[in-house]
């Protein structure tokens, strides 16, 4: 991809519990912070699911891992999107301890396909969704 808005920055804390035996942030909890980020960017934006109409589904998420997060600590996800689809864009997202904002610890993304929830067909996205990605 070769361009991206920056859209929602998240500070949220790393947890005693999102570590494990080796002492690092489990891998699996990126995914949950990268997940947090993308919920509260989409509740910001008013595009909740709505199960009985329309929202976003997620087809796919990735993640590479730079450099280990360790408890204490907080950390930013900066969250992105790309070029809107006709149905669909890019989140690509950023993570960084807050006291080595110059570091990224690791950075991923998800596919974001707008559905049609009682059909379970992808849709169009909506203008005021549209307008949001404009300038990706």
């Amino acid at each position: 991809m070769t361009t991206k808005k920056l859209v929602h920055t998240l500070r949220m804390p790393i947890r005693w519990g999102d570590m494990d035996a080796m002492g690092h942030v489990n891998n699996t909890v990126y995914f949950r912070y990268l997940e947090q980020a993308r919920i509260e960017w989409f509740t910001e934006v008013g595009c909740d699911p709505d199960p009985l109409g329309e929202g976003p589904v997620i087809i796919n998420a990735h993640c590479t891992f730079i450099k280990q997060l360790k408890y204490p600590g907080d950390i930013e996800i900066r969250t992105y999107v790309g070029p809107a689809g006709r149905s669909s864009f890019e989140t690509i997202q950023e993570i960084r301890r807050v006291d080595q904002p110059e570091v990224i610890s690791a950075h991923g993304g998800a596919k974001v396909v707008w559905v049609n929830f009682p059909t379970e067909k992808s849709a169009p996205l909506p203008d005021r969704i549209r307008a949001l990605l404009a300038d990706a």
